[in-house]
């Protein structure tokens, strides 16, 4: 259970992804089952669009800064969601913030490294197959690259996809607060509490997908 501050790092690599939401709120959805019910305090969520190779980061730098500052625990998902990067992970258990990876809560440093370097030899072996496939598709002649955008039709269609969420999480929302309401009228008065009934009456997440969680209850209330 956990019991401390918490600086939540979360990483996708593409533009795409972080507009998109892919990966991104299963991600949130990890870090938020690993603290729940514990006595904890969220101090902020960071985001970062940036390539795993790449160990100039600045939005994972704010976070360790956050972590110094409030004497927090960076916390992250997946373990390669730092970096697959053997000097990088050594650098990072040296500036003296503690993190967790969801993924494998009870890891101690050695275990860390040795992920770190099968991840780097992992990330290795899929660049250099992914440079001999495209090698050989532009020898057979194959034009690469895919259909461009402009930045601010790119821009357009980001704002799009938000748009579109946000409508979905208001109807949502909309249809779960007077169950909500329902339920804490029966004396269920914690957010524990009514996850527990929310979950007994087999009442879908906003998700729709795992069970609810006193985290979740408290977004769709906020």
């Amino acid at each position: 259970m956990a019991k401390t501050r918490f600086v939540s790092y979360l990483r996708v690599s593409t533009v795409r992804q972080g507009t998109s939401g892919l990966g991104l709120e299963a991600q949130r959805a990890a870090v938020a089952g690993f603290l729940n019910g514990g006595d904890w305090t969220l101090v902020e969520e960071v985001l970062e669009v940036e390539s795993g190779k790449r160990n100039d980061r600045p939005a994972l730098a704010t976070a360790l800064k956050l972590c110094r500052k409030h004497r927090a625990t960076l916390v992250i998902a997946k373990l390669d969601r730092l970096a697959r990067n053997v000097a990088f992970i050594s650098n990072l258990m040296e500036s003296g913030v503690e993190f967790v990876a969801v993924d494998m809560p009870q890891a101690n440093r050695f275990v860390v490294h040795i992920l770190a370097a099968v991840a780097e030899q992992e990330a290795e072996a899929i660049s250099t197959r992914t440079k001999a496939a495209l090698a050989a598709a532009k020898a057979r002649g194959t034009k690469l690259g895919g259909r461009r955008v402009s930045a601010e039709r790119f821009r357009e269609i980001g704002a799009a996809a938000r748009q579109v969420r946000s409508q979905k999480a208001s109807q949502v929302r909309a249809e779960l607060v007077p169950i909500i309401t329902a339920v804490r009228a029966t004396g269920a008065s914690s957010l524990r509490a009514i996850a527990a009934e929310l979950n007994a009456r087999e009442i879908p997440t906003p998700r729709r997908a795992g069970e609810w969680s006193a985290v979740q209850v408290q977004r769709v209330m906020e």
